[in-house]
């Protein structure tokens, strides 16, 4: 069955921006910008809309999310009812992406019910909790009439008989295991008679509800990668950078400032790597950036409840030179040879797994040295869905078992490793990571991706 088709960005984001209540007082539209299979050298920042105004983006956001992928997951796995439930300070991880923006955190104890009348009807949602969550789900608990809250779902599930009940228990994904053990006890002991062996693992419901992207968070999507890149071209320039002074920590927590400066939030430290002729492995920490160096980054922003991941080259210029040697410019382009294999093997239905083996036979096949380990990203940095391949096992792995859906977000992420002639024959590890969009047919970056590294003047 092919996915639905993906409305135009520019249509989404009209829809979004209408969609806002007026009440809520958002003054400022998202920015928004077209897919692109090119990326700009140094792009500038787009804007970074104020508090107020990303609430009233992620709560519509959430809105289209509730009434469109909860209905599409819970009818193709076939599910009746699904029941979350998250502590405070325990948070459980699908529950902490159903919130509104200004609910930061489950309250006591909140409880989620959906519910699946049948006869296309809309899917009942309810929550079972003592604090409201913004009108996007029915209250369906009055402490004052039932005390008892687990009570309260069982009267639920009497009332509304489903065949099944999908709670969050799974061995393999942290994403399906939410449900703790003494609240499974909890819940079983106040389940109806006759219910327990309706009991089902809502683990695909789960990874399905994470790795799932809706036309606005595509339409979303490629401004906030290109408010990463905009950040990279400009930790890996002199405004950041001046070579024999600058350390490689010092360009790590110049990000951390910036971030903190736009109200972005890092889903990780930001790694900065330095590669130098004659010298084996990434040196880090307080090692002095040098002439002849190249650079490497990995950062990753969270932004509108989406997430990034970029891994980057630079290349800092010797006196006289105007641009990277050969050899590390054919080991980037190695790396995107390596990238446009890989895509090419992404097919619904095809497990992490299987395109793992078929990228990295056709790689080397060519006479690449390949390492790739790709991620779902989106709602997490290492998102739900099934990974393509690890740094450290590139024979397959029980994480990579699951399909690859279509409508999913992925970090494209791998390397290769190259000689260098200019560096005496050094092997030099060329990584590269950019975000994609898979719609099902074919995977588009979603600000394009790195082809050229990037120069630093030595200033010299």
């Amino acid at each position: 069955m092919k996915p639905p088709a993906i409305p135009s960005v520019l249509t989404v984001a009209l829809l979004i921006t209408l969609a806002i209540p007026a009440s809520v007082g958002a003054q400022m539209p998202p920015p928004v910008l077209p897919m692109s299979e090119t990326e700009e050298a140094a792009p500038e920042l787009p804007p970074v809309l104020p508090l107020r105004d990303r609430a009233a983006v992620i709560d519509r956001i959430l809105e289209e999310r509730l009434e469109t992928v909860v209905p599409q997951i819970m009818r193709e796995q076939g599910v009746s009812m699904w029941v979350l439930m998250a502590r405070e300070y325990f948070e459980e991880p699908v529950i902490a992406t159903m919130l509104d923006a200004r609910s930061m955190a489950a309250r006591r104890r909140t409880i989620l019910v959906f519910f699946d009348p049948g006869e296309g009807e809309p899917i009942e949602r309810l929550t079972v909790s003592r604090y409201g969550l913004a009108g996007l789900f029915e209250p369906a608990w009055d402490p004052e009439v039932e005390p008892d809250q687990w009570s309260a779902v069982a009267g639920i599930i009497a009332e509304r008989d489903p065949a099944t009940i999908a709670i969050n228990f799974s061995d393999l994904s942290a994403f399906g295991d939410g449900m703790t053990l003494s609240q499974y006890r909890l819940m079983m002991a106040a389940l109806p008679e006759g219910f327990e062996d309706r009991i089902i693992s809502g683990e695909t419901l789960a990874i399905r509800w994470l790795e799932t992207r809706t036309p606005g968070e595509v339409a979303l999507y490629p401004a906030i990668v290109r408010t990463a890149h905009a950040l990279i071209a400009r930790a890996f320039s002199r405004d950041v950078i001046t070579p024999g002074v600058t350390t490689a920590n010092d360009v790590r927590w110049w990000y951390r400032q910036e971030f903190a400066r736009f109200g972005l939030t890092p889903w990780f430290h930001p790694s900065v790597g330095i590669q130098r002729a004659g010298q084996e492995g990434m040196l880090t920490g307080d090692e002095i950036i040098q002439p002849g160096d190249l650079l490497w980054t990995d950062v990753g922003i969270t932004y509108l409840r989406l997430n990034t991941d970029t891994q980057h080259l630079a290349y800092v210029l010797r006196p006289g030179e105007t641009a990277a040697p050969a050899g590390l410019r054919n080991g980037l382009a190695a790396t995107n040879e390596v990238q446009d294999i890989l895509l090419a093997h992404f097919q619904p239905g095809r497990s992490g797994n299987e395109v793992l083996e078929r990228a990295r036979a056709e790689a080397i096949e060519r006479g690449l040295n390949p390492s790739i380990y790709t991620h779902p990203i989106g709602l997490h940095g290492h998102g739900a869905g099934p990974a393509i391949g690890f740094w450290d096992n590139q024979t397959g792995d029980p994480r990579g078992e699951g399909p690859i859906n279509a409508n999913t977000a992925w970090a494209i992420e791998l390397t290769t490793f190259n000689a260098v002639p200019e560096w005496g024959g050094q092997i030099v590890d060329f990584r590269s990571e950019e975000d994609a969009f898979f719609d099902g047919e074919t995977v588009r970056f979603l600000d394009g991706r790195q082809t050229e590294i990037t120069l630093i003047p030595s200033g010299e």
